[in-house]
């Protein structure tokens, strides 16, 4: 484990990018989804409930991010994390977020808005 004695500017960057992405519920579902392994945009618009232009928005914007990338495939493209971390992370922070708020999540799912 890599671990940071002196925090430059541009870890901070990556972190707010890391924090850009997930700010967004679609960009999050996304990355969740990811972590079962790669997937269609078609497939994760269809999981998610979006149109087929919101999901390309917002895969662009992960890949911009560095999050997800792209392997075209014929016609189609699967997506996949580009670092399984990503999804251990995203797992820590679920658990985190039923620790600080267990009135509003539960591992079983979260209530609040």
């Amino acid at each position: 484990m890599t671990t940071f004695t002196t925090v430059t500017d541009t870890h901070a960057s990556a972190l707010s990018r890391l924090g850009h992405a997930i700010s967004d519920g679609t960009r999050t579902g996304i990355l969740l989804a990811l972590r079962e392994g790669p997937a269609r945009p078609s497939e994760l618009a269809a999981r998610l409930e979006v149109s087929k232009q919101v999901m390309s928005n917002q895969l662009a914007c992960l890949r911009g991010c560095g999050l997800v990338e792209g392997d075209p495939a014929g016609r189609s493209t699967w997506y996949r994390l580009t670092d399984e971390r990503i999804g251990s992370a995203l797992g820590d922070l679920l658990e985190l977020v039923v620790t600080v708020d267990p009135d509003c999540c539960t591992p079983k799912g979260c209530t609040c808005r």
